[in-house]
Protein backbone atom coordinates (compact mmCIF):
# COMPACT_ATOMS: atom_id res chain seq x y z
CA UNK A 1 0.00 0.00 0.00
CA UNK A 2 1.58 3.23 -1.22
CA UNK A 3 0.82 6.35 0.83
CA UNK A 4 3.13 8.74 -0.98
CA UNK A 5 0.72 10.34 -3.46
CA UNK A 6 -1.62 12.66 -1.54
CA UNK A 7 -4.77 13.64 -3.45
CA UNK A 8 -6.55 15.60 -0.73
CA UNK A 9 -6.36 16.48 2.95
CA UNK A 10 -9.56 16.78 4.98
CA UNK A 11 -10.03 17.57 8.70
CA UNK A 12 -10.75 13.90 9.48
CA UNK A 13 -8.86 12.03 6.74
CA UNK A 14 -6.13 12.05 4.12
CA UNK A 15 -6.85 10.65 0.66
CA UNK A 16 -4.06 8.99 -1.31
CA UNK A 17 -3.82 7.50 -4.77
CA UNK A 18 -2.17 4.13 -5.23
CA UNK A 19 -2.34 3.05 -8.87
CA UNK A 20 -5.95 2.27 -9.76
CA UNK A 21 -7.17 2.80 -6.21
CA UNK A 22 -7.65 5.59 -3.72
CA UNK A 23 -7.02 5.08 -0.01
CA UNK A 24 -8.96 7.12 2.53
CA UNK A 25 -6.99 7.06 5.78
CA UNK A 26 -9.07 8.34 8.72
CA UNK A 27 -7.69 9.94 11.86
CA UNK A 28 -8.73 9.17 15.42
CA UNK A 29 -11.53 11.77 15.43
CA UNK A 30 -13.53 9.57 13.03
CA UNK A 31 -15.29 6.67 14.73
CA UNK A 32 -14.82 3.06 13.65
CA UNK A 33 -18.61 2.82 13.37
CA UNK A 34 -18.68 5.80 10.99
CA UNK A 35 -15.93 4.34 8.79
CA UNK A 36 -17.60 0.95 8.54
CA UNK A 37 -20.97 2.58 7.84
CA UNK A 38 -19.46 4.66 5.01
CA UNK A 39 -18.03 1.54 3.39
CA UNK A 40 -21.31 -0.33 3.86
CA UNK A 41 -23.32 2.57 2.38
CA UNK A 42 -21.08 2.59 -0.66
CA UNK A 43 -21.42 -1.17 -1.08
CA UNK A 44 -25.20 -0.88 -0.84
CA UNK A 45 -25.28 1.82 -3.54
CA UNK A 46 -23.13 -0.39 -5.80
CA UNK A 47 -26.17 -2.67 -6.13
CA UNK A 48 -28.11 0.13 -7.85
CA UNK A 49 -27.74 1.60 -11.33
CA UNK A 50 -26.02 4.71 -9.99
CA UNK A 51 -22.43 5.48 -11.12
CA UNK A 52 -20.56 4.73 -7.90
CA UNK A 53 -16.85 3.78 -7.59
CA UNK A 54 -16.60 0.38 -5.87
CA UNK A 55 -15.21 -0.26 -2.39
CA UNK A 56 -12.38 -2.78 -2.54
CA UNK A 57 -11.62 -3.27 1.14
CA UNK A 58 -11.63 -1.81 4.64
CA UNK A 59 -8.28 -2.21 6.36
CA UNK A 60 -5.62 -0.61 8.53
CA UNK A 61 -2.97 1.69 7.03
CA UNK A 62 -0.12 2.65 9.33
CA UNK A 63 -2.31 1.84 12.31
CA UNK A 64 -5.30 3.90 11.12
CA UNK A 65 -8.58 2.69 9.65
CA UNK A 66 -8.77 3.07 5.88
CA UNK A 67 -11.19 2.48 3.01
CA UNK A 68 -9.76 1.43 -0.35
CA UNK A 69 -11.87 2.31 -3.40
CA UNK A 70 -11.60 2.35 -7.18
CA UNK A 71 -9.83 5.43 -8.53
CA UNK A 72 -11.80 7.41 -11.11
CA UNK A 73 -9.69 9.52 -13.47
CA UNK A 74 -11.10 12.98 -14.03
CA UNK A 75 -11.94 16.31 -12.46
CA UNK A 76 -14.63 17.19 -9.96
CA UNK A 77 -17.54 19.22 -11.18
CA UNK A 78 -16.41 21.89 -8.71
CA UNK A 79 -13.03 22.11 -10.45
CA UNK A 80 -14.67 22.37 -13.86
CA UNK A 81 -17.01 25.12 -12.67
CA UNK A 82 -14.03 27.11 -11.40
CA UNK A 83 -12.00 26.57 -14.58
CA UNK A 84 -14.89 27.32 -16.95
CA UNK A 85 -17.21 29.92 -15.38
CA UNK A 86 -18.74 30.52 -18.81
CA UNK A 87 -20.18 26.99 -18.60
CA UNK A 88 -21.83 27.47 -15.22
CA UNK A 89 -25.35 26.96 -16.59
CA UNK A 90 -24.35 23.77 -18.41
CA UNK A 91 -22.61 22.33 -15.36
CA UNK A 92 -25.43 23.31 -13.02
CA UNK A 93 -27.93 21.55 -15.28
CA UNK A 94 -25.76 18.41 -15.21
CA UNK A 95 -25.50 18.66 -11.43
CA UNK A 96 -29.27 18.89 -10.98
CA UNK A 97 -29.88 16.07 -13.47
CA UNK A 98 -27.54 13.81 -11.49
CA UNK A 99 -29.27 14.61 -8.23
CA UNK A 100 -32.65 13.88 -9.80
CA UNK A 101 -31.23 10.56 -11.06
CA UNK A 102 -30.23 9.70 -7.48
CA UNK A 103 -33.70 10.53 -6.19
CA UNK A 104 -35.36 8.51 -8.97
CA UNK A 105 -33.34 5.37 -8.19
CA UNK A 106 -35.10 2.80 -6.02
CA UNK A 107 -33.65 2.94 -2.53
CA UNK A 108 -32.30 -0.32 -1.09
CA UNK A 109 -34.18 -1.12 2.12
CA UNK A 110 -30.93 -1.37 4.13
CA UNK A 111 -30.32 2.39 3.98
CA UNK A 112 -30.94 4.31 7.20
CA UNK A 113 -34.09 6.44 7.16
CA UNK A 114 -33.55 10.18 6.82
CA UNK A 115 -36.34 10.90 9.30
CA UNK A 116 -34.64 8.82 12.01
CA UNK A 117 -31.30 10.50 11.39
CA UNK A 118 -32.89 13.96 11.49
CA UNK A 119 -34.65 13.18 14.77
CA UNK A 120 -31.33 12.33 16.38
CA UNK A 121 -29.59 15.41 15.01
CA UNK A 122 -32.33 17.75 16.19
CA UNK A 123 -32.11 16.24 19.67
CA UNK A 124 -28.33 16.85 19.69
CA UNK A 125 -28.54 20.44 18.39
CA UNK A 126 -27.56 23.32 20.68
CA UNK A 127 -31.11 24.67 20.78
CA UNK A 128 -33.63 25.35 23.53
CA UNK A 129 -36.32 22.76 24.24
CA UNK A 130 -39.09 24.82 22.62
CA UNK A 131 -37.19 25.16 19.34
CA UNK A 132 -36.30 21.46 19.33
CA UNK A 133 -39.97 20.60 19.91
CA UNK A 134 -41.04 22.84 17.02
CA UNK A 135 -38.46 21.21 14.71
CA UNK A 136 -39.51 17.69 15.71
CA UNK A 137 -43.14 18.65 15.06
CA UNK A 138 -42.26 20.09 11.67
CA UNK A 139 -40.27 16.97 10.77
CA UNK A 140 -43.16 14.67 11.69
CA UNK A 141 -45.47 16.74 9.51
CA UNK A 142 -43.36 16.31 6.36
CA UNK A 143 -44.34 13.72 3.74
CA UNK A 144 -42.78 10.28 4.14
CA UNK A 145 -40.80 9.17 1.09
CA UNK A 146 -38.19 6.47 0.47
CA UNK A 147 -36.02 8.17 -2.13
CA UNK A 148 -32.22 7.94 -2.05
CA UNK A 149 -30.82 11.13 -0.50
CA UNK A 150 -27.06 11.61 -0.92
CA UNK A 151 -26.80 13.83 2.15
CA UNK A 152 -23.75 15.77 0.95
CA UNK A 153 -24.51 16.38 -2.71
CA UNK A 154 -22.05 19.05 -3.86
CA UNK A 155 -20.05 19.59 -7.08
CA UNK A 156 -16.92 18.39 -5.24
CA UNK A 157 -18.57 14.97 -4.95
CA UNK A 158 -19.12 14.52 -8.68
CA UNK A 159 -16.19 13.38 -10.87
CA UNK A 160 -16.33 13.88 -14.63
CA UNK A 161 -14.03 11.57 -16.59
CA UNK A 162 -12.16 12.65 -19.76
CA UNK A 163 -14.85 10.73 -21.70
CA UNK A 164 -17.56 12.85 -20.07
CA UNK A 165 -18.91 10.17 -17.72
CA UNK A 166 -20.08 11.28 -14.28
CA UNK A 167 -19.35 9.38 -11.06
CA UNK A 168 -20.84 10.25 -7.69
CA UNK A 169 -18.62 9.80 -4.63
CA UNK A 170 -18.68 10.16 -0.82
CA UNK A 171 -21.81 8.32 0.27
CA UNK A 172 -21.10 8.56 4.01
CA UNK A 173 -24.33 10.45 4.73
CA UNK A 174 -26.73 8.66 2.37
CA UNK A 175 -30.24 7.92 3.64
CA UNK A 176 -33.66 7.07 2.27
CA UNK A 177 -36.32 9.71 2.68
CA UNK A 178 -37.76 12.92 1.31
CA UNK A 179 -35.74 14.27 -1.63
CA UNK A 180 -36.56 17.88 -0.75
CA UNK A 181 -34.47 17.50 2.42
CA UNK A 182 -31.52 16.55 0.20
CA UNK A 183 -32.14 19.63 -1.96
CA UNK A 184 -32.33 21.86 1.12
CA UNK A 185 -28.97 20.53 2.32
CA UNK A 186 -27.28 21.18 -1.04
CA UNK A 187 -28.72 24.70 -1.01
CA UNK A 188 -27.28 25.30 2.47
CA UNK A 189 -23.88 23.89 1.46
CA UNK A 190 -23.64 26.47 -1.34
CA UNK A 191 -24.77 29.20 1.04
CA UNK A 192 -22.21 28.25 3.69
CA UNK A 193 -19.47 28.63 1.05
CA UNK A 194 -20.64 32.19 0.41
CA UNK A 195 -22.12 31.24 -2.97
CA UNK A 196 -25.57 32.74 -2.42
CA UNK A 197 -26.21 33.44 -6.11
CA UNK A 198 -25.30 29.89 -7.08
CA UNK A 199 -27.48 28.55 -4.26
CA UNK A 200 -30.48 30.45 -5.57
CA UNK A 201 -29.83 29.40 -9.18
CA UNK A 202 -29.52 25.80 -8.06
CA UNK A 203 -32.74 25.89 -6.04
CA UNK A 204 -34.79 27.47 -8.82
CA UNK A 205 -33.37 25.08 -11.42
CA UNK A 206 -34.05 21.99 -9.33
CA UNK A 207 -37.60 23.05 -8.53
CA UNK A 208 -38.27 23.85 -12.19
CA UNK A 209 -36.84 20.57 -13.51
CA UNK A 210 -38.44 18.36 -10.86
CA UNK A 211 -41.74 20.27 -10.65
CA UNK A 212 -41.20 20.70 -6.92
CA UNK A 213 -42.78 23.64 -5.12
CA UNK A 214 -40.13 26.11 -4.03
CA UNK A 215 -42.05 26.71 -0.81
CA UNK A 216 -41.98 23.00 0.03
CA UNK A 217 -38.16 22.84 -0.05
CA UNK A 218 -38.16 25.98 2.12
CA UNK A 219 -39.98 24.10 4.86
CA UNK A 220 -37.05 21.69 5.15
CA UNK A 221 -34.44 24.43 5.63
CA UNK A 222 -34.79 24.87 9.44
CA UNK A 223 -34.70 21.08 9.94
CA UNK A 224 -31.63 20.62 7.75
CA UNK A 225 -29.88 23.65 9.26
CA UNK A 226 -30.35 22.23 12.76
CA UNK A 227 -28.96 18.89 11.56
CA UNK A 228 -25.95 20.56 9.94
CA UNK A 229 -25.21 22.63 13.06
CA UNK A 230 -24.38 19.45 15.02
CA UNK A 231 -21.21 18.95 12.96
CA UNK A 232 -19.44 21.38 15.29
CA UNK A 233 -17.97 23.80 12.76
CA UNK A 234 -17.85 27.07 14.69
CA UNK A 235 -17.58 29.20 11.55
CA UNK A 236 -20.87 27.73 10.27
CA UNK A 237 -22.84 27.36 13.46
CA UNK A 238 -23.95 31.00 13.83
CA UNK A 239 -25.34 31.17 10.31
CA UNK A 240 -27.01 27.76 10.57
CA UNK A 241 -28.75 28.63 13.83
CA UNK A 242 -30.19 31.71 12.12
CA UNK A 243 -31.59 29.42 9.42
CA UNK A 244 -33.32 27.34 12.08
CA UNK A 245 -35.77 30.21 12.55
CA UNK A 246 -36.28 30.85 8.84
CA UNK A 247 -39.74 30.08 7.56
CA UNK A 248 -39.81 32.15 4.41
CA UNK A 249 -37.10 33.96 2.51
CA UNK A 250 -36.72 35.86 -0.71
Amino acid sequence: MNLNNVLAVRPDKVIYRDGDTIIKVFNDTFSKEGILREAMNNAILETTSLPVPKVIEVCKAEGQWAIVEEFVEGKTLEQLMLEHPEKEEEYLNLFVDLQMKIHATKAPSMLIRLRDKMRGKISQADLDATTRYDLHTRLEGMKRHTKICHGDFHPSNVIITPAGEAYIIDWAHVTQGNASADVARTYLLFWLEGKEDLAKKYMHLFCEKSDTAYQYVQKWLPIVAASQSVKGKDDEKELLLKWVDVVEYE
